[in-house]
């Protein structure tokens, strides 16, 4: 278990990587370095642009199979490989290759690698296991939520949609342009860069920001 000066350090640092990744966008046309910048091409498009044979996106040029679970898909994917080692540090394997459904809002390696420096070997220490577990748990909501379902839910809450995520703790969706942008309980932004990809325990949206909860 965390203690509170630990878990107070650990959520400053994120905190602080959350301004990083934020920089000055609250504008699309931010290109801070390390910003968790908006993808050139809509979730939609994504999706159509990275398509396999079977229909179901790619994932880091790795196919995904929709007769698979979120682990095993996520475990192919070269760019996800920071997201499974948390999973499984976290203890999350069982869970997540349940039958759920789960929808997924999964960071990629290079969102992790825009965290404060340390922050995600502090995370993946055994102490810290449940700070970590509500880090992931804050990217998992309940059911299975498509792309397309998500923007009609914004749509209809002219132009806001909140997700109780599976942590607890609500996150925003919002529409730049054409693409979903997640806003976390903190403050920091992530954007959808490849949406719908279809698993056999529910769906997976990949996005390029780390979510922060309020640890």
């Amino acid at each position: 278990m965390m203690s509170t000066k630990h878990l107070l350090a650990v959520t400053t640092a994120m905190a602080l990587a959350a301004c990083t990744t934020m920089g000055t966008k609250d504008t699309a046309t931010s290109t801070t370095a390390g910003d968790s910048s908006m993808p050139a091409t809509s979730p939609d498009a994504a999706t159509t642009n990275t398509a396999s044979a079977s229909g179901n996106p790619t994932v880091g040029g790795a196919a995904m199979l929709s007769t698979k679970t979120i682990v095993e898909n996520a475990s192919a994917a070269p760019n996800l490989t920071t997201l499974v080692a948390a999973v499984k540090a976290a203890g999350l394997v069982e869970t997540l290759s349940g039958p759920g459904p789960f929808t997924v809002f999964a960071p990629t390696n290079d969102a992790f690698s825009r965290l404060a420096p340390g922050t995600v070997e502090s995370l993946l220490k055994p102490e810290n296991k449940a700070s970590l577990t509500k880090v992931l748990t804050y990217h998992v909501v309940a059911g299975n939520v498509s792309a397309a379902q998500l923007i009609e839910q914004i749509k209809a809450g002219n132009g806001t949609a909140t997700l109780t995520t599976v942590a607890g703790q609500p996150i925003t969706a919002t529409m730049t342009g054409n693409v979903v942008t997640l806003t976390s309980a903190t403050g920091n932004k992530s954007y959808v860069e490849v949406a719908d990809v279809r698993q056999s325990n529910g769906v997976v949206h990949v996005v390029n920001g780390v979510l922060v909860p309020t640890l």
